[in-house]
Formats: C-alpha cells, sequence, structure tokens
C-alpha cells in the first residue's frame, strides 16, 4: 500500500500539434519509493509527450494509463493539460487536483484557457500551479482560494483619491506647529 502523499510526477501543457507549452517535472528528494529514473533528461520527456499526445489528442476521455503511468488530462481549445501520476495514485484525487488547477486558471486567464493567454501569463500559471501542487503533493483543491492568493494586488484605492493641495498642506504645518508648542511649553 503506498501511502506517500507524492502523488504527481509531472505537469503538463501540450498544444494542439503535441509542442510543449509548459511541463513541469516533479522529483522529490524524500520520496519513499526511492529516487525516480524517469523523466531525467529532456529527450525522455519530449519522447514521452509526444506518445502521450498521440493517445489523447482526440477530444474524449479524462484518465488513462500510458507508459506504466497514470495520466489525468482535460482539453481546453487549443491546449490539453496533464497531470502525470504513478499508476498506483488515486485518480480520483488527482480528477480533482486538475479541475481545480484548470478552474483557477479559467477565472484568472478570464474564461480564456489557450495557448496564447496561457504564454502571455505565465507567471500568474506557474504561481496557479505552485499552489496547488508543492513539490509533486497536492495542497489546495479549492480553485476560488486559489484564485484569490494568485491574483495580482490591486492599487490601493484610498490613496488614489487623495488630493494635496496648499490648503491641506497649511493645516499639516499648522497642525504640527501647534503640537511643537505644546509639547515645548510642557517642558
Amino acid at each position: 500500500m503506498n501511502l506517500s502523499l507524492y502523488t504527481v510526477q509531472a505537469f503538463l501543457i501540450l498544444d494542439s500539434e503535441g509542442n510543449r507549452v509548459l511541463a513541469k517535472y516533479y522529483n522529490p528528494k524524500g520520496n519513499p519509493q526511492g529516487e525516480v529514473k524517469e523523466f531525467l533528461t529532456l529527450k525522455d520527456q519530449k519522447a514521452f509527450e509526444k506518445g502521450l499526445w498521440q493517445k489523447t489528442k482526440k477530444a474524449g476521455g479524462d484518465v488513462i494509463l500510458y507508459d506504466g503511468h497514470l495520466a489525468v488530462y482535460k482539453h481546453s481549445l487549443d491546449v490539453i493539460l496533464y497531470f502525470i501520476a504513478g499508476p498506483t495514485e488515486n485518480e480520483l484525487m488527482i480528477n480533482v487536483a486538475l479541475s481545480s488547477l484548470t478552474d483557477s486558471l479559467t477565472m484568472l486567464l478570464r474564461n480564456s484557457l489557450e495557448k496564447r493567454g496561457i504564454l502571455e501569463n505565465l507567471d500568474l500559471v506557474l504561481l496557479c500551479l505552485d499552489e496547488t501542487i508543492d513539490d509533486g503533493v497536492i495542497v489546495d483543491t479549492d480553485s476560488a482560494a486559489v484564485a484569490s492568493r494568485v491574483t495580482r494586488p490591486r492599487p490601493d484605492n484610498d490613496l488614489v483619491g487623495l488630493n494635496i493641495n496648499e490648503q491641506t498642506l497649511m493645516s499639516a504645518y499648522l497642525t504640527v506647529r501647534d503640537k511643537v508648542q505644546q509639547r515645548i511649553q510642557q517642558l
């Protein structure tokens, strides 16, 4: 029985021709199953991605067992998003994590989860991924919470409406002068 928390080995985004848009492979040092010998070289990764894309390029299913790995995937316009895990992992949990990630990305990218939007907002995509998966461990499956932590901070609206003019400067000067006079009189 596998009781480890390391559930995801890779996250991939491939475009409609099978080319890599984004790939993040996880090889945690403290994995109880030992060091993973797969996906160490770029050549191995690209070969795996090409074969996986060949099996999943047509819309349909959402979970397959490919080359000894569990692949959970979702199609979105011109990209396919994948979570790759070991064959003994819980496919429902992986599917929930992928659904949460795609929902978060859809919120952040304003309902256009496509190749161009992903590349233009790669920082948000990677932050969203890091909020969902930490070194292969699924840490959050609440899409709204992930999206809210990733969004860019808005400028402080209180300071935007602040008008500084001669009258406010004079008022501040008079207040400081009065306070200084009071302190001097107390001494």
